[in-house]
């Protein structure tokens, strides 16, 4: 499954809350978050946290895979994820 936004990732937690039978609240407590920010990510909320949104992946057994495809400069500019997180 390709995800390219915010809401496509959302309805794919929700669909995997839905699968497992867990509802809003038990995910947020799996996740150690409140029931409002569960609503939200599923939502396709974008300023989302990055650390909860990989909790919540963890708690929902969800594994991301990186493209390792070069992204062409006409589509996105170039980002140093090295400088951005200050790693040197």
């Amino acid at each position: 499954m390709e995800i390219r936004t915010a809401k496509e990732l959302g309805a794919l937690v929700k669909a995997r809350r839905n699968e497992l039978g867990w509802s809003q609240q038990k995910l947020a407590d799996e996740t150690g978050v409140q029931r409002l920010w569960i609503i939200q990510f599923e939502k396709g909320k974008n300023t989302a946290h990055i650390g909860l949104v990989f909790r919540t992946l963890r708690a929902l057994d969800i594994t991301l895979e990186v493209d390792p495809r070069p992204i062409s400069p006409a589509s996105s500019a170039e980002v140093n994820l090295d400088s951005l997180l200050g790693d040197d």
